[in-house]
């Protein structure tokens, strides 16, 4: 009852964004959240009551090199559909390739640090007589479609057994029916995420439309398993969300609401729970524009089916998304060749991962397509955030505060992600549930922080030690000039 009534108003919430920075929710209509000690980034506006001269601010992706050419044989211009993921010991790239032969490959590459990728030769299936390659499943024949977008996912389910560790899903056409889109899910698993079967014979999802990259998950904090889908909404591409306990059977698939937003063509979704707070989830859905609805006058007519770019949602459970941010995450920038070709580009793999104490990786294809036909090769491309940097409370020059909910907390630290500029600071107020500020950490006796740091412990005059306001609403009120708070979180 009380997550559902945190998703409403969340969502109403951000239906009001512009008008939040000079209006206060009353103390009386907000219900406390009990945040324990996990960590708690700033996606969106379910835990700020008050904004006054500060708002939510996105930050995209810093690019980076290019860290993988589809070029191998069995590969080639609509090679994509990725998923980057951890295993614990290194870095997995599954995606589709298709060679020469007419038929869709599934491959993986690894890595020990998200940069360098090899391709395994992994003597499973043979390309042109060989099986020195990277290829570890293809479908029965192209119009089963059991490569085209096979996405899997490593299974943290304490009750999974150990051959099915690892569990995918993939789109697939039923035989002897006609026409070439798939028209149902299958469900695959692996004890090691390079040997794969299907789970069973018969599909897992036929309510929705396929032809994309359908992604699943386990969701360990609800304890079921997700499955993101495509699916129709408003007449458009969009997407669903079905659930189930065990991999087999699976919920009617439900649209996703994305509240009182115009709608959008996401021809992808890449959901899934944020790896460093799996209470929330994070999705960089590629957005499709069709060319139709583009005005060409005095620019090149390139050959295109559409053009694309990125944005970023978030959801704290999976059904209702907050889209503050309707601007683009990824744009597909200055090289002409990401405005044409196929709609493929600017795509975000799924996965989000980090490759270093102070660093997230992305990922994003380019030149999908090979526009200009049959001159350039696909690629993959890394872009970095700080950790939780995807959103931030910002306040400029002239300053600008935002104060919380009530908050009930565990702990007797409170750190913060922030950045400042050279003449920036945060300073931070605790206040009881009404917004009357607690002796010893008022404004006045709380310390100026500046810099940028990931985990900043927060202090005032009488130090740091919270712990007899543990266990009992608090809010927060944080004052700033010139600069940004991406998460908090209560610490022993």
């Amino acid at each position: 009852m009380f997550a559902q009534g945190m998703n409403q108003w969340s969502n109403a919430a951000f239906a009001l964004l512009p008008f939040l920075a000079s209006v206060a929710l009353k103390a009386e209509d907000v219900e406390p959240v009990n945040v324990g000690s996990r960590l708690e980034p700033f996606f969106d506006g379910s835990l700020i009551a008050e904004l006054k001269g500060a708002a939510l601010r996105l930050h995209p992706p810093t690019p980076r090199e290019v860290v993988f050419t589809f070029d191998a044989p069995w590969e080639g211009a609509m090679s994509g559909y990725v998923t980057v993921l951890h295993d614990g010991k290194r870095f997995r790239l599954y995606y589709r390739g298709g060679g020469d032969l007419g038929r869709e490959y599934s491959c993986l590459a690894f890595s020990d640090d998200g940069v360098h990728w090899t391709r395994p030769k992994l003597g499973l299936i043979e390309y042109r007589g060989s099986k020195e390659n990277n290829i570890f499943w293809t479908g029965k024949e192209k119009a089963y479609f059991e490569s085209h977008n096979f996405c899997p996912f490593l299974d943290t389910n304490p009750a999974a057994p150990p051959d099915q560790r690892w569990k995918a899903v993939t789109s697939a056409k039923v035989p002897d029916t006609g026409g070439d889109r798939p028209k149902i899910l299958m469900a695959f698993v692996s004890p090691d995420g390079v040997h794969w079967k299907r789970l069973r014979d018969e599909p897992i999802i036929t309510d929705g439309a396929f032809d994309s990259q359908n992604t699943a998950c386990w969701d360990a904090v609800n304890r079921q398993y997700v499955c993101f889908l495509r699916k129709a909404q408003k007449g458009m591409r969009s997407v669903a969300r079905s659930l189930s306990k065990d991999f087999v059977s699976w919920s009617k698939p439900e649209l996703l609401d994305f509240g009182d937003t115009p709608p959008e063509q996401f021809y992808t979704n890449a959901m899934q729970p944020y790896l460093r707070a799996p209470h929330l989830y994070i999705g960089l859905p590629m957005r499709f524009v069709p060319p139709a609805v583009r005005n060409w006058v005095g620019l090149e007519r390139r050959k295109t089916d559409g053009l694309s770019d990125a944005v970023f949602m978030s959801s704290r459970d999976g059904l209702h998304w907050n889209r503050a941010f309707l601007e683009a995450f990824i744009r597909p920038g200055l090289d002409p060749s990401m405005w044409g070709g196929a709609h493929g580009n600017s795509t975000p793999a799924l996965g989000v991962v980090q490759t270093g104490p102070e660093e997230l990786s992305i990922y994003w294809s380019e030149h999908y397509g090979n526009y200009p036909e049959g001159t350039i090769i696909p690629r993959l491309r890394r872009g970095t955030l700080r950790p939780e940097g995807f959103v931030s409370v910002n306040a400029g020059y002239a300053g600008g505060e935002f104060t919380t909910r009530p908050l009930v907390f565990t702990g007797r630290r409170l750190t913060m992600n922030f950045s400042t500029s050279a003449v920036g600071g945060v300073r931070v107020e605790i206040q009881d549930a009404t917004g009357r500020p607690l002796p010893g950490y008022t404004l006045a006796e709380a310390t100026e922080i500046w810099g940028d740091e990931l985990d900043r412990v927060v202090t005032w005059k009488t130090g740091h030690d919270l712990g007899r306001l543990a266990g009992q609403p608090v809010r927060l009120r944080f004052v700033m000039k010139d600069a940004d708070v991406f998460a908090l979180r209560f610490v022993d």
